[in-house]
């Protein structure tokens, strides 16, 4: 007996392509506001000179890691290599995606891993969800982010978005339940209400699993930069994509070494900010 095929691929792009059709003033409004944060990032990132932003960020480092030098000496030296190859403004493009994308990833990954540890039925709806979005090849996502907002930063923003929530739902999803019963019965007794119990007993004793969330976020989001550059998102992963279309060495080398120095910094950073 042969087994008729299914349309499932036929399915899903009428479905990408009813969306763009009926939705279309409302993707405008979202392209027209991802691309105008992208360029306050970049353009604020870029205000300060090179050496003036090498001394703020080891500063900065050097105060959130409890005043460790090494890491703020490690900083600063990382960024001068950054401007020593003559890449300091892909390297200021990439980290504007790279914040604006977990930012925007972060807004939403967070209410809804607080909404999956209260409510069981939501959390059991959004698991295949996440399931879906872990295991997708991440290359899928490039179609229909094209498809809706064109090539550019916005559409490397999207589906670096989509690649960067799944762990940062879980890992709050996880902190929230993980958090003791006895601190919540006693909030109860103090007749706390659901919001203040949620602020002022389990964010803050869920925190540091959040944390792990937030910095898996960002890891994540870095690493989807290369793959955005193949739909026109500029910075370091374009240069990496130029070396490999190029077959220049040098020039991958220099972009994958940059992207490795500002991945290390904001995982150290994030990791400062993760209370012990």
């Amino acid at each position: 007996m042969i087994i008729p095929r299914m349309p499932i691929g036929e399915g899903a792009e009428a479905v990408v392509y009813w969306i763009d059709d009926t939705f279309e003033p409302v993707l405008d409004m979202f392209s027209a506001l991802f691309s105008f944060l992208i360029d306050a990032f970049k353009d604020g990132l870029l205000l300060f000179p090179p050496l003036l932003f090498i001394v703020i960020i080891s500063v900065i480092a050097y105060l959130i890691s409890r005043r460790d030098w090494k890491l703020a000496l490690g900083t600063g030296v990382g960024f001068v290599l950054l401007q020593s190859m003559e890449l300091w403004v892909m390297s200021m493009e990439t980290l504007a995606l790279v914040i604006a994308s977990a930012g925007v990833a972060l807004v939403i990954a967070i209410p809804v891993g607080i909404l999956s540890a209260k409510n069981d039925v939501f959390f059991r709806g959004v698991k295949p969800i996440l399931d879906l979005m872990q295991t997708m090849p991440s290359f899928v996502y490039l179609i229909p982010a094209v498809i809706f907002f064109g090539l550019g930063n916005v559409p490397g923003l999207i589906a670096t978005v989509v690649f960067a929530m799944p762990p940062a739902i879980r890992l709050t999803n996880l902190g929230i339940r993980q958090v003791p019963e006895e601190l919540v019965e006693v909030a109860d007794a103090f007749g706390s209400t659901p919001m203040q119990k949620l602020v002022k007993v389990e964010i803050p004793v869920a925190l540091k699993t959040i944390m792990a969330g937030v910095n898996q976020c960002i890891m994540l989001s870095l690493s989807m930069v290369v793959i955005a550059s193949m739909i026109g998102a500029r910075g370091l992963g374009y240069q990496v994509l130029i070396g490999i279309q190029r077959v220049d060495i040098g020039v991958g080398f220099e972009a994958g070494l940059g992207i490795v120095i500002i991945a290390v910094v904001l995982d150290r950073l994030t990791q400062c900010l993760t209370p012990e």
